[in-house]
């Protein structure tokens, strides 16, 4: 199992793999499809944007400039989701504009110094959309302890344990994440029903995942784990991870 930060970077491992008789499990993040017999995805890469627009559309009252502060540049799951973005912002919420696209490569202190540069280049910022979660971690610790406190909004992909304090200092109102545990059990799941033979791979196979219930393979090799949470003040007490 393997989640990857480029979609063909390791393919050729994974086809000597492959060719061993191993089974290739993909999960988070994808490589080409025909490197892998399944891709568990943590949600559906339009419930992904969706979500991120519809919250700091919210928290900035559907208009003005906003940024987004992604991973690697050549992360494929953050750039589906950010393509997804760019598209709904169009369709949906004509009055905000997304000013710059910047990449922390998944690294705490250049995500940091990225919110900072973003800051102070457009002075007019209402918000920054982080769907990473090392990224808005970083972006909330600048605004945190900053004159853009209250001002600037937060938001994106994050866990409960790393922004709990932000979202009670009132830093960040709302953000989103699937449940990783689950991300993970679900991928344990299916590695186990390719050895025993339960699927294949194939658009349509079905598997028992444990006490997550059943599960069917959709296209191109895809297992889809549900839909993103939103945790906000009243409920991120309520988890511990």
């Amino acid at each position: 199992m393997i989640s990857a930060n480029d979609p063909s970077a390791i393919c050729s491992a994974l086809e000597e793999a492959k060719s061993a008789g191993v089974k290739v499990v993909t999960f988070d993040s994808d490589t080409d499809p025909e490197c892998r017999d399944v891709f568990v995805n943590q949600a559906d890469a339009d419930g992904i944007a969706k979500t991120q627009i519809d919250l700091i559309a919210d928290q900035i009252g559907g208009k003005g400039q906003i940024a987004i502060l992604s991973a690697s540049a050549n992360a494929t799951n953050q750039n589906a989701w950010i393509e997804l973005m760019k598209e709904y912002l169009k369709s949906d919420y004509p009055d905000i504009e997304l000013v710059e696209v910047v990449y922390g490569d998944d690294d705490d202190q250049t995500s940091f110094d990225k919110t900072s540069s973003l800051l102070q280049t457009y002075l007019d910022l209402k918000g920054i959309v982080s769907p990473t979660t090392v990224g808005i971690a970083a972006a909330a610790r600048y605004v945190d302890t900053s004159e853009y406190k209250g001002k600037v909004a937060i938001t994106g992909l994050g866990t409960p344990n790393q922004m709990r304090e932000y979202v009670e200092s009132g830093t960040v109102e709302s953000f989103a994440l699937w449940n990783p545990e689950d991300l993970g059990y679900l991928a344990a799941y299916t590695a186990q029903a390719l050895i025993d033979g339960t699927i294949t791979g194939a658009e349509g196979d079905t598997f028992e995942a444990g006490k997550l219930g059943e599960y069917t393979v959709g296209a191109d090799g895809t297992v889809l784990l549900g839909d993103p949470f939103v945790f906000n003040k009243d409920n991120i007490g309520d988890f511990d991870f």
